[in-house]
């Protein structure tokens, strides 16, 4: 099958292996442009290695790119890890149109967000779609969908790419032999029970200790490693990470207090629980550390904001 793959980061890398690797012949390749620092994206550097024709456009939505597309001649598109917008013209373009990678339960969890929207909010599974894209923001119909558990132990990231990635991939092989079968399924997204939200960034990653103590667990793990759930330490923001619940308060302790800072981990009272946190670091310093590590601003007894 003729097919245009567009996307990025380590995703689209293993989608365009695992695409050559079935014997799929790739028309072209499109990666983003290369960032500020001049490092190339993962996606551009395979397509080089491969020898695959290669575009890196900053856009979708021009006359340039609607002819180029088109002259491709492509039997599927296939959108894996997009984050531009590609107009419907482009995307219908295709024989056999485009296909999207969504990690999430269509209709739940729609948005650029979707892991970190799953744990926040304490889904009890998550998983991921591949549809037929529209004009709308993850909302075409279903081609296939595979669900994982959510367990307590993991985090935005553990589950993506120990779960969700590789189940990405075998799934987009799945849904390639489906269409070239002629039996690719084609299921409307029941709207009643649609989802969406915004991009998780920092002003959803402040800590409120006066939530519960499961809430403030799911906040921590749903922002991990990115945006990095956060509380205030004297004007400083002190961001968590590698977190575990540990069950019964700590006695006499307000939520939001630190009871003990230990070789193996920092608790915080919580509403209901306590926070055990592996690891943490402080803006503007990039570097996660052991609590223990950062002894001159942390303290037993602190109460965190």
């Amino acid at each position: 099958m003729r097919i245009a793959l567009l996307g990025q980061a380590a995703f689209a890398e293993k989608a365009l292996e695992a695409l050559v690797k079935h014997g799929e012949e790739i028309v072209h390749v499109f990666a983003p442009p290369d960032s500020a620092s001049g490092k190339p994206d993962p996606l551009k550097t395979k397509a080089l290695e491969l020898g695959l024709p290669l575009s890196q456009p900053k856009s979708f939505k021009n006359d340039a790119a609607f002819e180029h597309f088109k002259s491709l001649d492509a039997d599927l598109a296939i959108l894996a890890f997009v984050t531009i917008i590609v107009p419907e013209r482009i995307l219908y373009l295709p024989r056999h149109k485009a296909i999207c990678f969504h990690p999430s339960l269509l209709p739940r969890r729609r948005g650029a967000s979707a892991i970190n929207w799953a744990i926040i909010n304490g889904d009890r599974e998550t998983g991921v779609t591949w549809f037929w894209p529209d004009a709308g923001i993850d909302t075409g119909p279903i081609l296939i969908q595979k669900s994982v558990p959510i367990a307590d132990s993991d985090t935005t990231g553990s589950i993506y790419f120990n779960k969700l990635f590789p189940m990405g991939i075998e799934t987009m092989i799945e849904a390639v032999d489906l269409i070239k079968s002629g039996k690719a399924p084609a299921i409307v997204q029941d709207e009643s029970l649609a989802t969406y939200e915004p991009p998780c960034r920092d002003e959803h990653a402040k800590v409120d200790f006066g939530k519960s103590a499961r809430e403030v667990f799911n906040l921590v793990r749903g922002c991990d490693p990115q945006p990095g759930a956060y509380a205030d330490l004297g004007g400083k923001r002190l961001r968590l990470y590698d977190v575990a619940l540990e069950s019964g308060a700590a006695a006499d302790a307000k939520p939001g207090t630190i009871v003990s800072i230990g070789a193996g981990a920092m608790r915080i009272a919580l509403a209901g629980g306590t926070l055990a946190v592996k690891r943490a670091r402080i803006d503007p310093s990039p570097k996660k550390v052991a609590p223990e590590e950062l002894a001159g601003e942390l303290k037993t007894g602190m109460r965190l904001g």
